[in-house]
């Protein structure tokens, strides 16, 4: 027997007295005021945000008798703040997926479990008009409502992250009047909601109140179309009035606030539409985001005039010879994917956090954004026109549950949701159809396939043919306009681009999955897209960790995630999967995604004289005039420095040119690196004056340091020697060092009297597993036993000289139940001044089948003396920095303290890794320990151990050891994407492998740190 649909459940209902979809637009009484753009000040708006009271149910069928009714008593009701997420308030249950629906899949039928917030909101109005209409306006609403009007059943709307407008004016009165929202959780709509995020409901986004005449403007739309050069550009103007009494209006066009053309345009049975050339204006893109403004005045029945500003942009968007070109030139998509967010509000966002998005993003390279995955708040699309960032406009639409089900096109080749999927596609085109910044529109994401999409395509097409139309899940680009991938591997990227021939244009709608300690490898899909003309960029995945602030007991902020509120079930902390943290600040994911996608690349061309290549990697922006900071480095010692500025080259041009440095005497010191930083030469709309575009480093191959062996002798004394209880214990006035015979290691290690080793070195194959090892971890840890891998003494010899004692221990390292390991061989030195020299070599031994493809890492731990805190390093900084994720980070001589070195990720996983390292120091006070490779290694130094980064699972919660805990890769494998994309790269990737690790430690003052990592003490 089939169930009755409720009307929540109604598949053929997508509204019930719902306004058409129209452009977002504010009328104003003055043309000064128009100009100001200040929707608060524009004619009969009122915002109904604020406080509104709210009663919390199990189910609709819970509602009590009347509660619509203007007299239902509210006044013992609790407060809720609009807009807000009703979870967050502390209503019903918080819940994260990624995509599972959070009950069975039976559409369109919904739990009867299915929580309902009903809203109260008491307004007053005065002084209404015979020919007023009052509309209210509910910009995003989860997931379905039932609006009431004093006892009166207004309307019904569903499509969470879209506007619904209703018409009050039959319902209202003067003085106070009861508006009643009843919400669900719940509705036939959440099948097509099944995004990646949290399970969040309420009204979300704001409420407004207009008083519109009865006879204004109802919609308005602006084209611009290019001539064939793409010089000239036709303005049109297409719109309507609510009634046919408006019989003319007048049209200004201004350009930062000159105007530049004025002409009338009639008005026939309400409709209107004009057309205007406008000769060789400035054109929109993303480099250059110049706004010209449309001012539409017209008179009222009434008398009263109406101004209607509209900010646009003259720009094209096309395919043409299968590329991807805005305003005839092809562009290149350096893009992420964008929730609406917010750590305390959820989807609730302020225009100072959009804002703060656009900022990091134009700050950070990136050109582009997709609206993951539903059409975000209006007021991001204003900033996008205004601080140029392309645009893909996502519907909101997502039915990724049903993939688990082996029917992933259930509803999307389903006829019967055909007018769903069309109504979401159209309510985006209409509201945003006049901001130049979108430039695709996208029929949602991960939804299968299947008739509704053609249907989606084709009725976006006929009401707005300007723009290209995008879906990923069309794997035949039937209804896309280009053809679009996600995570697709490097090597099936590059085949993707050498099948170019009459292909339609590529972009990776997503790729890079920016989850925790990641993403690496993005240098080589750079590399791959713009290599292939067919490949047009991507987007990474994703801008923002969805983490839930809390506070603990201390006052300290941490954050959560899935399955921390008890949800079940849940993808735990997928949702943190950012390029910045919770509290918007840039990770070290977005630090090297700024570098990789570099607008302004420099090669080395001939250094021995001077010589690089620029290449512009601007669509459309000329280098010209940008400043070009040189400054040449010895260390920590300035040689020279210079600034010049960029001469004439063009977009996607190159240029040699030779930097004007006396190289005679940068080729007098060590170690000589020339770096240059490319800065802003004035204010931008984003930055100031001085902001860093990019930066590159080169050393000069003729001045690197070759370390020598010199010995420095200072008198000191024979090294006596004693043997008890299983150590070797050698000794005199400088350094007291002792081995465990028994264990085979180094147990402690002395100088002037203070301890500095506490324990070790020790070999680990271990690091405290990234999220991107996700589907490694089991077999690292369930198979491998990568974590219970250790050491077992085979041999211990030592032997004296008059100058110095040499330790041999051979021991053999593997795991449980493993037929594979290394034998390896320690050879310590100590010299009578206390040096350290420690040669390790591992050599690998297979005698099994089963062999790990990856290691985490092929290092050497110790515990070091915590009160030497302050870490010293020449190698890459001062951010952190893997092998597939470094590019960032220069060669320089860096200082930071031990708690420094840690990167809090939100969920704790390893971390701050310092790239290709020569030396690093550990200071207290004058006194540094130095620590000196042979060959440039990996470091990283923090004050706790792994075991207990691997036991916490939030922001602050690692226990602290009485040690600093000190690694030093022969090599550590890279980061990857693969918790949902490319594995690590075959060059970054660790094996069971020969390897050697040769360090010095020594005791020196701190300023001659420099001059002794030149050279090894020990012969």
């Amino acid at each position: 027997m089939q169930r009755e649909m409720k009307r929540w459940e109604n598949i053929h209902l997508t509204a019930l007295n719902r306004l058409p979809a129209h452009t977002d637009f504010y009328r104003y009484r003055e043309l000064t005021e128009a100009i100001q753009l200040n929707k608060e000040q524009s004619k009969g708006y009122m915002s109904l945000d604020g406080n509104w009271k709210f009663l919390f149910l199990e189910a609709p069928e819970f509602s009590p008798e009347d509660f619509e009714a203007e007299n239902f008593e509210i006044n013992h009701l609790d407060d809720i703040e609009v807009p807000s997420c009703w979870q967050l308030k502390g209503y019903g249950n918080m819940h994260y997926t990624d995509v599972l629906y959070p009950f069975p899949i039976n559409p369109p039928f919904v739990p009867q479990e299915n929580p309902t917030g009903i809203y109260f909101k008491d307004i007053t109005l005065e002084d209404i008009k015979l020919d007023e209409k009052i509309i209210v306006k509910f910009n995003g609403v989860d997931s379905a409502f039932d609006l009431y009007a004093n006892g009166h059943h207004v309307g019904f709307s569903k499509g969470s992250r879209m506007p619904s407008e209703f018409d009050l004016t039959p319902y209202l009165r003067e003085g106070s009047n009861r508006l009643t929202v009843r919400v669900y959780q719940f509705s036939d709509g959440t099948y097509l909601e099944d995004q990646d995020m949290w399970w969040l409901s309420g009204i979300f986004r704001s409420v407004e109140l207009y008083r519109l005449n009865e006879n204004t403007l109802q919609d308005v739309y602006i084209e611009t179309l290019p001539d064939e050069d793409f010089k000239d550009f036709t303005f049109k103007l297409k719109g309507r009035f609510l009634t046919a009494d408006v019989t003319s209006l007048n049209v200004k066009l201004l350009q930062q606030d000159t105007e530049i053309d004025c002409f009338p345009v009639e008005i026939v049975n309400g409709e209107f539409q004009a057309v205007r050339e406008m000769i060789d204006p400035l054109l929109w893109n993303a480099e250059e985001p110049n706004l010209y403004m449309a001012v539409l005045e017209y008179r009222l029945p009434s008398g009263e005039v109406e101004f209607i500003p509209l900010r646009f942009g003259v720009r094209s968007i096309d395919i043409t010879n299968n590329e991807i070109r805005l305003n005839g030139k092809r562009i290149f998509f350096n893009g992420v994917n964008r929730h609406d967010f917010n750590p305390r509000m959820g989807r609730t966002v302020t225009y100072e956090d959009m804002l703060q998005d656009v900022l990091l993003m134009k700050k950070h390279n990136i050109n582009a954004v997709r609206t993951a995955h539903y059409p975000n708040n209006d007021i991001f699309y204003d900033l996008c026109d205004e601080y140029g960032l392309y645009v893909i406009d996502e519907t909101d639409l997502e039915c990724h549950g049903f993939e688990n089900t082996g029917n992933y096109n259930w509803i999307s080749d389903n006829e019967l949701w055909e007018k769903q999927y069309v109504d979401r596609a159209v309510r985006m085109v209409k509201r945003d159809r006049n901001h130049p910044s979108v430039i695709i529109w996208s029929l949602g994401n991960e939804s299968g396939q299947g008739r509704n999409f053609t249907a989606m395509y084709q009725a976006i097409k006929e009401i707005d043919s300007t723009r290209l139309v995008h879906y990923e899940g069309d794997r035949h680009a039937a209804y896309s306009d280009m053809y679009t991938t996600m995570y697709t591997r490097l090597k099936a990227l590059e085949e993707i681009g050498q099948d170019a021939e009459g292909k339609k244009p590529h972009i990776l709608c997503e790729y890079g999955h920016a989850m925790g300690n990641g993403p690496g490898g993005l240098t080589e899909y750079q590399e791959v897209m713009r290599k292939y003309p067919r490949l047009q960029g991507g987007f990474v995945w994703e801008w923002y960790d969805h983490g839930i602030e809390s506070v603990d007991e201390d006052g300290n902020i941490y954050y959560l995630y899935g399955g921390n509120y008890g949800d079940f079930p849940t993808n735990g902390n997928f949702c943190i999967d950012g390029l910045v943290f919770p509290d918007r600040t840039p990770s070290p994911g977005l630090i090297e995604y700024k570098k990789v996608i570099e607008p302004i690349v420099t090669e080395a061309v001939n250094l021995n004289q001077l010589k690089i290549r620029l290449k512009n990697r601007f669509d459309f922006r000329n280098l010209e005039g940008i400043k070009l900071h040189i400054k040449v480095e010895s260390f920590d010692q300035l040689i020279d420095e210079k600034n010049m500025i960029l001469p004439n080259i063009p977009a996607q041009e190159e240029m040699e040119m030779v930097l004007p440095l006396n190289l005679e005497e940068a080729l007098k010191y060590d170690d000589v690196r020339i770096k240059l930083s490319y800065l802003e030469p004035e204010n931008t709309l984003f930055a100031n004056e001085g902001h860093l575009i990019t930066s590159e480093s080169f050393l000069l191959e003729a001045t690197k340091v070759k370390k020598m062996v010199v010995s420095k002798r200072e008198g000191g004394t024979t090294i006596s020697i004693e043997e008890n209880f299983g150590q070797l214990r050698l000794e005199n006035e400088h350094f007291k060092t002792v081995f465990s015979k028994i264990h085979g290691v180094l147990v402690s290690h002395r100088l002037n009297g203070e301890e500095i080793i506490e324990k070790g070195p020790e070999l680990t194959l271990w690091r405290a597993v990234i999220d991107n090892d996700m589907y490694k971890k089991d077999a690292w840890i369930n198979k491998y036993f990568l974590k219970n891998a250790k050491e077992q003494l085979v041999s211990f010899n030592y032997q004296m000289t008059e100058e110095y004692a040499d330790i041999e221990i051979n021991k053999y390292l593997s795991s449980v139940n493993q037929a594979w390991g290394f034998h390896l061989t320690y050879h310590y030195r100590i010299t009578q001044e206390g040096v350290l020299n420690l040669q390790l070599k591992g050599t690998k031994i297979i005698r099994g089948l089963e062999v790990p493809e990856l290691l985490p890492r092929i290092g050497i731990t110790m515990h070091v003396n915590k009160e030497y805190n302050d870490v010293t390093w020449y190698g890459r900084g001062d951010s952190e920095s893997y092998q597939d994720s470094k590019r960032s980070q220069s060669i320089g001589l860096y200082q930071k303290h031990v708690e420094e070195m840690h990167t809090d990720y939100v969920y704790p996983q390893e971390n701050g890794s310092r790239c290709d390292t020569s030396f690093l120091a550990l200071t207290k006070g004058n006194q540094s320990i130095l620590f000196n490779f042979k060959e440039m290694r990996d470091f990283t130094i923090h004050d706790y151990e792994t075991s207990a980064l691997e036991e916490a699972t939030h922001r602050g919660k690692i226990k602290k050891s009485p040690f600093n805990v000190l690694t030093i890769d022969y090599r550590q494998s890279g980061l990857g994407s693969n918790s949902c994309g490319e594995e690590q790269l075959p060059a970054y990737r660790v094996g069971v492998e020969d390897f050697e690790i040769q360090l010095e430690i020594r005791s020196i003052q701190r300023n001659n740190l420099v001059e002794e990592s030149k050279y090894f003490r020990a012969r």
